[in-house]
């Protein structure tokens, strides 16, 4: 057995297309597809199912799952710390956090952390809440700092992670003003209202789907763009183009200058909280000096 069968498994768990899964681990399809089958051999079973219609997960391919990501993270994890008690691995501590928080909570939240800070280099890697989960599963961050709402699907299991609240944030539905003020896009019913949709990847958009996305509601959307980036949503909304649900964090300074107003009434601002998560499996020393200061502020 190999450990590279393992990510190869977890990127095909991930895409459920070999061609995507074989670019994303920088190898061939067909020596991808060898590996698979490898993996298969040494399991003694089949994890997925190969139609024309496309790839799934067999039982045995879902029952696999949550144990190859905790293996795969521990092994890199070993590998880590062992290179630090040994003198050749850096003291680094990779903080994953979403492009939304990197450019706003996070400079403030870490520099009222100083025990944090003192503990040596600190790596901020700043992606969509897809890819920081990812990193997250591989064992390539300590933590993950995202928004969070307990509606919103994750891939980061409680068997698996534990997370602690460190602050707290709110998704209002803006538009840039009319003439007069007033939203010049507002939700409430007749014609569809011109919206700026956030894409899959992304996390804030797990939430506002969660919320409307299956809801009876007083308005219609008519999605003009989709982003995972909330700073490119918030500009095309003060430019006019549309609305969209961003959080105050990210927008309170056009907020507070006049270039946003609400779209809507407050029953339909999504309250949601800022999380920080771990691994459950005891990391570096380094990595739970750190989580002890988060958690002690």
């Amino acid at each position: 057995m190999e450990l590279i069968w393992f990510e190869d498994y977890l990127a095909l768990a991930g895409t459920l297309n070999f061609s995507r899964a074989a670019e994303a681990r920088h190898v061939t399809q067909p020596a991808f597809s060898r590996r698979i089958r490898a993996l298969e051999s040494w399991v003694g079973a089949d994890l997925f199912t190969r139609t024309t219609h496309g790839v799934a997960l067999t039982p045995a391919g879902e029952h696999f799952h949550n144990q190859a990501e905790m293996l795969t993270r521990a092994v890199h994890q070993l590998r880590r710390d062992t290179l630090e008690v040994s003198g050749r691995g850096a003291k680094l501590l990779s903080i994953a956090a979403t492009h939304a928080l990197s450019f706003t909570f996070f400079p403030k939240w870490v520099r009222g952390n100083e025990r944090v800070l003192a503990l040596g280099n600190l790596n901020l890697i700043s992606d969509s809440m897809q890819a920081c989960e990812q990193m997250m599963l591989r064992g390539d961050a300590q933590f993950l700092l995202c928004h969070y709402h307990r509606q919103m699907s994750s891939r980061l299991e409680s068997r698996q992670f534990r997370s602690i609240v460190v602050g707290s944030d709110t998704l209002v539905p803006l538009s840039a003003p009319g003439k007069n003020g007033a939203p010049h896009w507002r939700l409430r019913g007749g014609k569809p209202v011109k919206y700026l949709a956030y894409s899959a990847q992304s996390g804030l958009g797990r939430i506002v789907a969660a919320q409307w996305g299956t809801k009876e509601r007083a308005f219609a959307l008519e999605t003009i763009f989709t982003s995972h980036l909330a700073a490119t949503l918030l500009s095309m909304a003060r430019a006019g183009d549309g609305v969209a649900w961003l959080p105050r964090t990210l927008a309170e300074e056009d907020i507070s200058a006049g270039r946003l107003v609400e779209a809507g009434a407050a029953d339909l601002h999504i309250p949601i909280e800022i999380r920080l998560f771990r691994p459950l499996a005891r990391q570096s020393q380094a990595a739970e000096s750190a989580w002890a200061a988060f958690e002690q502020s």
